[in-house]
């Protein structure tokens, strides 16, 4: 029936990386319907989006018209989600609110065009061995067939595939954002923890001028291409800030001024079963244990399905007694306390807020296959440079620098794949870190990372 109206036009885009779990459609009461049209794919759904020509950014909508992904753990009212899991999604109704961090998005005009992939419940999993549920995202760069890493593989695998897309929002524990921002060559950030609201997110675990100094933190010393990169990097963010470099020995530092508490004990020691038994101890209180029992009195008494990662993890939290999630949240404030204090406290002017940047690395330019058998899931024992930001509450950020020549055993070709660099601020210096970013792409230090294959822009194989 004709209405004489005219309609907001979207067009369909195929999802050929395969990020998304849910397309939907954004109505004028800010709920969600799923979008029923469908373009010409092989096994991928549709993302339908509107023209920017409907949206003018204002000083009260600044986002407006800006186009956001958003991983399948936050609620959107009218929307259901799987958190990885299709057990959940065909156990639970429907939201009837919208996550707060989310909302506040949409309040400043931003458009929601769907769900992506997360790992099952956001414990890390690896292809080949732990996405059973789902099919996991692809990474465009190299040769399309290399790890997204997790848990928010498509927002990674998005972001690096679809110029029609500006932004993905993920979450970050222990490395859930940064690691797909690194593989994938994009910029990532895990915020100072608490800045962002996660009230109605499935959680993995709710526990966890210029600045002066410059800090390296256990950067590669031989001399292949990514460490060239790598160190030209710092040369030239120390030249920008008017600055030196100083390598950071954090062991050593920790021998040198450790809390009393923790004498006689490394970090590694300290740490070692820290972040497994946080994530372990909370996820299955708050996310299990609830679940499991829903699932039991829908389905007489059965279990749900649960891909290896998390299933693992459980099972070892299970073996664990009571007293170990007071002991790790107590191990992990001592960290915590004296790594904000002594390593990288706020500065004392309020302009630089951070007193110094630490530089990391995990992205160094290295194959890892999608289509390799691997052992069962492991658990996540020890401590990494990734983690300093997960225990210490700090912003973790990720810039991508350029990329490394690899020969690809899958396309028998020479393929790119990227090389990062992550930058730690003080706890609650965020937006330095994002200003930082901005500013060196206007110096030309930095280059906004092209969709495609590379950095640089390309065809994406095998799509």
């Amino acid at each position: 029936m004709a209405t004489g109206e005219a309609y907001p036009a979207f067009r369909l885009y195929p999802d050929f990386a395969g990020a998304f779990t849910q397309s939907l459609l954004q109505k004028p009461d800010e709920r969600f319907q799923i979008l029923s049209a469908q373009a010409p794919s092989s096994a991928s759904l549709t993302i339908g989006v509107p023209s920017r020509l409907y949206f003018t950014p204002t000083k009260e909508k600044p986002l407006a018209g800006v186009r956001i992904g958003i991983k399948d753990i936050f609620a959107l009212a009218g929307t259901k989600r799987s958190n990885g899991s299709r057990a959940w999604y065909g156990l639970y109704p429907p939201a009837n609110y919208t996550s707060p961090a989310i909302q506040n998005l949409i309040d400043a005009g931003a458009v929601i065009v769907g769900l992506q992939k997360p790992a099952q419940f956001c414990n890390g999993g690896t292809l080949m061995a732990d996405w059973v549920d789902y099919h996991a995202p692809f990474n465009p760069r190299g040769d399309g067939y290399q790890d997204t890493a997790s848990s928010s593989a498509g927002a990674g695998s998005s972001i690096g595939s679809y110029e029609w897309l500006d932004l993905a929002v993920g979450s970050d524990t222990g490395g859930s954002i940064r690691g797909p921002a690194a593989v994938q060559g994009v910029f990532g950030n895990r915020p100072t923890y608490g800045l962002v609201s996660v009230d109605t997110v499935t959680p993995l675990a709710p526990t966890l001028d210029t600045v002066g100094k410059l800090y390296t933190l256990d950067f590669p010393v031989a001399n292949t291409p990514a460490a060239r990169i790598l160190k030209r990097f710092a040369a030239d963010l120390a030249n920008f800030m008017g600055t030196n470099v100083t390598p950071l020995d954090l062991d050593k530092e920790w021998t040198r001024s450790a809390p009393a508490k923790a004498k006689g004990h490394s970090i590694s020691q300290l740490l070692n079963t820290t972040y497994t038994t946080i994530i372990t101890k909370e996820q299955t209180r708050l996310v299990r244990d609830p679940f499991y029992e829903d699932y039991a009195a829908t389905h007489d008494g059965r279990l749900p399905f649960v891909d290896p990662a998390p299933l693992t993890r459980w099972s070892w939290g299970d073996t664990q007694p009571a007293s170990a999630l007071d002991n790790a949240i107590a191990n992990k404030t001592l960290f915590m306390n004296w790594f904000n204090e002594k390593i990288i406290p706020p500065s004392s002017d309020p302009r630089t807020c951070s007193s110094s940047f630490i530089l990391h690395t995990d992205s160094t330019g290295y194959l890892s296959n999608r289509n390799r058998y691997l052992e069962p899931p492991a658990l996540p024992f020890g401590f990494s440079n990734g983690e300093i930001a997960s225990f210490a509450e700090t912003p973790d950020s990720v810039y991508p620098l350029g990329e490394v020549p690899v020969f690809s055993e899958i396309t028998n070709h020479t393929e790119f794949v990227p090389v990062t660099v992550d930058i730690i601020a003080a706890r609650g210096c965020d937006g330095i870190i994002s200003q930082l970013a901005k500013d060196l792409i206007d110096a030309g230090i930095l280059t906004r990372p092209r969709v495609g294959s590379s950095l640089r822009g390309g065809e994406i194989l095998l799509r």
